[in-house]
């Protein structure tokens, strides 16, 4: 039988960081055909590991081959903003050389520009109108791109090259809904070899089998991400079973150790008094005692080493088991009654014509979905008291905080537990310790300075200083809170948001995410405010 194609080989790869902490040490990888969706945890190497299969990055040692040409839509996508939509396409040199010929050129070099691609602008305006960029003419500037749209066109200029390999680093954040069921569709009609770095458990439904980057290694799994979480849940099942088995062995070979030495202990001294009773000769009795300590050595190795097999089992056991560290938390202080008012919005106008009424009432739990540009960021900054509405009025008789896209609410040079203080002036020292802990911030990590902390360690550091904050928020507004966060992180929000008992306004584009929050009203903004079906 043939071997499938290997598309991309890693072979010893080592990276260090520029300070000499390694990423990757040793790293084994063989990609072949089909989408490949690439997770794992924040700081794990995914985003590092894709720029070495891109060539950006050159490894410390080891070596990456690819087959065929490769493009890579980066994560952080930016567009020089006078840049014309055919340029960043890459097509406009091929464009001019057409208009070229079409008014009559002969020049060999107007034709070399063209090459085959005698279609490239039915091609290139078909691909934008298949991602829902049909508004976008070839001749405009970049300048005019939300953050949403410089991601697909990115996406439709490596589309248009035609990979061999495609490499997608997050590829729907900043998306809206509409954009990411385009991508999605893209993603599911892609018939070549893409490696996708996401946390989108959507997206992840699209791909062939998913490669966990874990401790340095990749796991394989097939299948899309739900078959990927059935197996790792049976997995962790049997896991957590040995473990459990492995536990109760050391603890019965503990016990067999401890009698086996009290049973010769007390056959050593029941020799010893037969010894005297008898008046056996100095001799006779030394070569007893060596036999009894030899027989005892013997006994006590054979439970030794059965002691020493089953704490090499429990150790194996023990590492099987995924210790992904979950949040706990308890925040009564935040309970919100049912008929208690939390906000309203009163005739509330926002720029581009924006209106908004609004009356939110106790715990609820509001979805705030709508397309890219809609305004809501610039309705939660409202609500928030950052700006001011162009008019209109704005009650919240509550305590309420604001996270925002940019975790810029921290001091990067306070340390963790510095920050929360500014939101908990009164709270004393180890009261804030105490509960940092239960976000996952024990010991000396709470005493970090926020800025060398990762992107999902500031976000846990950022809600941590929000929830814990005096007075306690009775209302939540979170704008696209798991942009940035790896799986875990998601679910270590959604953990957070659990133990929350506060109203919340969540604007986000990831329904799974939302649908786990148990959201009580859906509300559409797009031009005015107004309730929706659940999606």
């Amino acid at each position: 039988m043939a071997q499938p194609t290997v598309s991309l080989l890693c072979t010893d790869l080592s990276f260090d960081r520029p300070d000499g902490r390694p990423v990757l040490d040793g790293f084994q990888l063989a990609v072949g055909p089909g989408r490949t969706g690439l997770i794992g945890l924040n700081g794990s190497g995914k985003t590092t590991l894709l720029r070495l299969l891109a060539g950006e990055l050159s490894p410390t040692s080891g070596t990456v081959k690819v087959a065929g040409e490769i493009g890579h839509l980066p994560q952080g996508l930016t567009l020089d903003i006078g840049l014309r939509v055919d340029e960043a396409l890459g097509v406009r040199a091929a464009r001019e050389a057409l208009h070229a010929v079409e008014a009559g050129s002969t020049d060999q070099r107007h034709f070399d520009a063209v090459g085959d691609d005698w279609d490239v602008e039915e091609r290139a305006r078909a691909l934008l109108d298949r991602l829902g960029l049909r508004r976008l003419g070839l001749d405009r500037t970049t300048g005019e791109l939300s953050g949403g749209e410089a991601v697909l066109l990115r996406l439709a200029a490596l589309l248009l090259r035609r990979p061999d390999v495609l490499l997608l680093d997050e590829p729907t954040n900043n998306l809206d809904r509409a954009a990411r069921e385009r991508l999605y569709e893209t993603v599911a009609g892609w018939g070549g070899v893409m490696v996708i770095v996401s946390h989108d458990r959507e997206l992840l439904q699209h791909v062939d089998q998913i490669a966990e980057l874990r401790d340095g290694r990749v796991s394989w799994y097939g299948g899309n991400f739900t078959e990927y979480e059935r197996t790792v849940a049976a997995q962790q099942e049997t896991a957590e079973r040995l473990l459990r088995h492995a536990e109760a062995d050391v603890q019965r070979q503990k016990r067999d150790l401890v009698d086996a030495r009290t049973r010769l202990e007390r056959s050593a001294s029941y020799g010893r008094k037969r010894s005297v009773a008898r008046n056996d000769p100095k001799i006779v009795a030394g070569k007893l005692k060596r036999q009894g300590q030899e027989t005892a050595g013997r006994l006590q190795g054979i439970h030794t080493e059965r002691l020493d097999e089953a704490r090499r089992k429990l150790t194996a056991a023990e590492e099987a088991v995924r210790d992904d560290a979950e949040i706990r938390i308890d925040l009564p202080r935040t309970v919100t009654p049912a008929g208690r008012t939390v906000l309203t919005l009163e005739r509330v106008r926002l720029p581009r014509g924006i209106t908004a009424e609004l009356d939110l009432r106790g715990p609820e739990r509001i979805a705030l979905v709508g397309r890219n540009g809609a305004g809501k960021t610039t309705l939660l900054r409202t609500i928030a008291g950052e700006i001011a509405p162009l008019s209109g009025v704005i009650t919240a008789p509550v305590s309420l905080r604001h996270l925002p896209q940019r975790l810029d609410l921290l001091d990067d040079e306070l340390t963790v537990v510095g920050n929360v203080k500014l939101f908990a002036p009164n709270a004393g020292d180890n009261a804030i310790r105490a509960r940092l802990a239960r976000f996952l911030f024990r010991g000396g990590r709470a005493d970090q300075p926020v800025g060398t902390l990762s992107g999902g360690e500031r976000f846990r550091a950022t809600l941590a200083a929000l929830l814990l904050a005096d007075p306690p928020p009775q209302l939540l507004l979170l704008d696209e809170p798991t942009n940035n966060l790896d799986l875990a992180g998601v679910r270590q929000l959604t953990q957070a948001l659990a133990a929350y008992q506060g109203a919340l306004i969540v604007a986000s584009h990831d329904l799974p995410f939302l649908r786990g929050l148990g959201i009580t009203r859906w509300l559409e903004l797009d031009g005015e405010l107004r309730a929706v079906d659940p999606m």
